[in-house]
């Protein structure tokens, strides 16, 4: 335990973790006042980020970057599965459907492009595996083919009716979760030594203990859980006020919060030349969000959602989600990256976000 205390007092940032209480308390007592838990949510998300951040680099000292991307990329994604099944529960089927390709397109992008640009500016080219990103990329241009055929099939032939979709959306879920186990198969086990890190980054401090790094991130991804529920009741009436639609804030503000956590280490492990888990946790957060996450609330809402939800997104978000996997790709084949190569990515994710900021898609 000392390891954490000492963590905590050294680093100002987590003296933030005194907002996780403050939230539970006042959506106690004030359980309407929605701006002011959309803004205490937030606050208690960044510390809680910043300490799963460093739990996760301790327990990818000890796996290696790949088994640690991917960690990190599952504890993360834990977050946004919590907050798309509370939206889910209340028929927002905009939001959950804005929230998977938002969450796509700002691990592909955003997260990806800031690493780059953090890293770069420190040390100038970086190096990484390509063949673990070709590969990571591979996985998150079959989803794209998945996400694309309903909403290309409903286009094109008018006589498919809503029960068709449903069914197709059914039959792609369990098609895309068993994919997605077999390319952990792959990557994990029979492949093991292609995914190796390029380098080892910089020497650093000491990592925790691993039974100390496993039970912080247990219990802050619970902490992270909890919190995101009250952060999800109260957005809606908070992006209400800033003038936001429910698809601007699925793909943009809950893909933002949702992702914290992943974001924080990817950046940290771009800033100590550990690319590699960085790479990983981006491009491996976005193949899960979308070979397992989507899959996984398509099949949840047969159970728990007032309908069944299906894979037919809008079309903007698909062209999104294609443009983000193809741009990835492209990125990556080299296996070398520099701060401006960030830059690219992050104007495209701007690009997106302005775009459906100023033209919300209409309501499915």
């Amino acid at each position: 335990m000392n390891p954490l205390l000492k963590e905590i007092r050294r680093n100002p940032m987590l003296w933030l973790l005194a907002f996780v209480p403050v939230v539970f308390v006042a959506a106690k007592l004030e359980p309407e006042a929605h701006t002011l838990l959309f803004v205490l949510s937030v606050l208690a998300i960044v510390p809680l980020a910043g300490l799963l951040s460093h739990a996760t680099e301790s327990v990818a000292a000890k796996t290696g970057d790949a088994a640690g991307g991917l960690l990190n990329a599952t504890l993360g994604n834990l977050t946004e599965l919590v907050i798309a099944l509370t939206a889910l529960r209340a028929g927002e089927y905009m939001l959950v459907k804005a929230s998977i390709a938002g969450a796509i397109v700002t691990n592909t992008l955003f997260m990806l492009g800031a690493s780059f640009l953090l890293g770069g500016l420190k040390h100038h080219v970086q190096e990484y595996n390509r063949v673990s990103a070709r590969f990571q990329a591979g996985l998150l241009f079959l989803a794209t083919v998945a996400l694309l055929v309903p909403s290309a099939v409903a286009t094109a032939d008018s006589a498919a009716g809503t029960a068709f979709t449903q069914k197709l959306s059914l039959g792609l879920a369990v098609l895309l979760i068993f994919a997605y186990g077999l390319g952990m198969l792959f990557s994990l086990k029979t492949h093991r030594q292609e995914f190796a890190s390029a380098r080892h980054g910089e020497e650093e401090e000491a990592p925790w203990p691993l039974g100390l790094a496993l039970a912080t991130l247990a219990g802050v991804t619970v902490l992270v859980a909890l919190v995101s529920e009250i952060f999800v009741e109260s957005v809606q009436e908070a992006a209400e006020a800033f003038g936001m639609s429910p698809a601007f804030v699925g793909f943009v503000v809950v893909a933002l919060v949702g992702g914290a956590a992943e974001m924080a280490a990817a950046f940290s492990g771009a800033r100590k030349n550990r690319l590699d888990l960085s790479v990983g946790i981006a491009l491996g957060s976005a193949a899960q969000i979308a070979l397992f996450v989507a899959p996984v609330l398509v099949l949840l809402s047969y159970v728990l959602g007032p309908a069944p939800m299906d894979l037919q997104f809008w079309p903007g978000a698909v062209v999104m989600v294609l443009i983000a996997t193809v741009t990835a790709a492209f990125i990556t084949v080299g296996g070398r990256s520099a701060w401006f190569v960030g830059v690219l990515l992050l104007t495209v994710y701007a690009i997106f976000a302005l775009t459906l900021y100023l033209l919300p898609p209409q309501a499915q």
